[in-house]
């Protein structure tokens, strides 16, 4: 067990969560996902900052009223009293509340999972690295396609050689939500994503792009060196971007091209990640994400499935249903708790998944594209 925290007898974890009241997209997806595991409980929630939102949650969620709190600041100081005292929190809400929420429950020596991006400002996300580090505390950060099972298979394969040295990658992300002014409609998402005081410095970036950073860097270790990038408003009267463009070069040499957009028509949820190295080259789509093509050098193109013949050891572990029965969004959320519950109970495993470090290369991330464009499209230092 993590030293610096309480931990539940048995096998099975308990869990809180900040946000995720009405109308929550991602909370509820990450409790759906939690649920797949069934090893993980919730037992204690802030899930709104309207009182009677988040009792009506509890109890919507069976959730105990004397562990239905008034804020997260309650709520973490509480928890930490009790001998039954949660193994984690899931930090759902939106982007602002992250600093303050992680630190607090942090510094109560409460393990944290907190969505992306991780916070505004990279000495935030430098502060929280620390001070999990010092506390010897989990912090893990929700990049959800780190989860899929074909994009460990790609990560697999780059690591065993199986594609050479790579030399180029293509990262696309578009989406069509935000192609009219959503957020004058009472869309409560669009409202807060296009709000400066809310998302941050970007919408688009912080939303998807860090998605392509993350997706990359987990499948191919590479590290961001400089990066060139224009971001586009399109949509009249927003306040934040909506369309990005990034050219990227990499620590070894290697160059990037990125795109990410939300007036994309015609795009759902369109993230897909080429990459080509000196022996092959693979590519997966999100929206295909049972399926990954590799090419070897002067060959034809295989298409890898889920569950077949071929896979890693790593991929077969997380592949929950037999080839041909599709996984996808919820899944991939699920194997990354699977690995985080791993770590709490086993604080020597090797597991891997998305930590505060993680989340600091996409805080970083962000904030240079923002600076590269605010300084007139150059090229910026990571």
């Amino acid at each position: 067990m993590i030293e610096s925290s309480k931990s539940s007898s048995g096998d099975v974890l308990r869990y809180g969560m900040v946000g995720g009241g009405p109308g929550s997209f991602i909370g509820d997806v990450h409790r759906k996902s939690i649920g797949l595991q069934g090893n993980m409980i919730l037992v204690a929630g802030s899930f709104s900052s309207d009182y009677e939102e988040t009792l009506e949650t509890a109890e919507n969620l069976h959730v105990d009223k004397e562990r239905a709190y008034k804020n997260y600041k309650e709520m973490a100081e509480k928890e930490s009293k009790r001998e039954d005292c949660i193994d984690f929190v899931s930090i759902v809400t939106p982007n602002f509340l992250h600093y303050e929420v992680a630190k607090t429950f942090l510094e109560q020596g409460i393990n944290v999972v907190c969505e992306k991006p991780m916070v505004f400002k990279i000495e935030e996300a430098e502060e929280l690295e620390k001070i999990a580090t010092e506390k010897g505390l989990i912090f893990a950060v929700s990049y959800t396609y780190s989860g899929n099972v074909m994009v460990k298979q790609a990560k697999e394969m780059v690591d065993n050689g199986e594609i050479g040295e790579v030399r180029m990658v293509m990262g696309e992300y578009p989406q069509d939500w935000l192609a009219t002014k959503l957020e004058n409609e009472g869309n409560r998402q669009a409202s807060w994503r296009t709000d400066p005081s809310k998302a941050g410095v970007s919408n688009v970036v912080g939303d998807i792009g860090s998605h392509i950073e993350n997706t990359v860097a987990f499948i191919t270790g590479l590290k961001i060196k400089k990066l060139c990038a224009v971001l586009d408003t399109f949509v009249e009267g927003r306040a934040l971007d909506d369309n990005a463009q990034i050219l990227v070069k990499y620590e070894n040499g290697a160059s990037g091209v990125y795109w990410c957009s939300q007036i994309a028509i015609g795009n759902d949820n369109g993230l897909k990640v080429r990459i080509y190295g000196t022996k092959g080259s693979l590519e997966w789509e999100q929206e295909d994400p049972n399926h990954l093509k590799f090419t070897k050098l002067g060959e034809n193109p295989i298409i890898m499935s889920r569950g077949r013949a071929g896979m890693t050891e790593l991929a077969e572990k997380y592949s929950r249903i037999p080839a041909g029965h599709p996984e996808g969004y919820f899944e991939a959320y699920a194997n990354l708790y699977s690995a985080i519950y791993e770590k709490i109970i086993n604080k020597n495993s090797s597991v891997e998944f998305t930590t505060v470090s993680d989340g600091l290369n996409g805080v970083k991330f962000i904030n240079k594209v923002v600076e590269s464009h605010k300084k007139g499209n150059v090229w910026v230092e990571l």
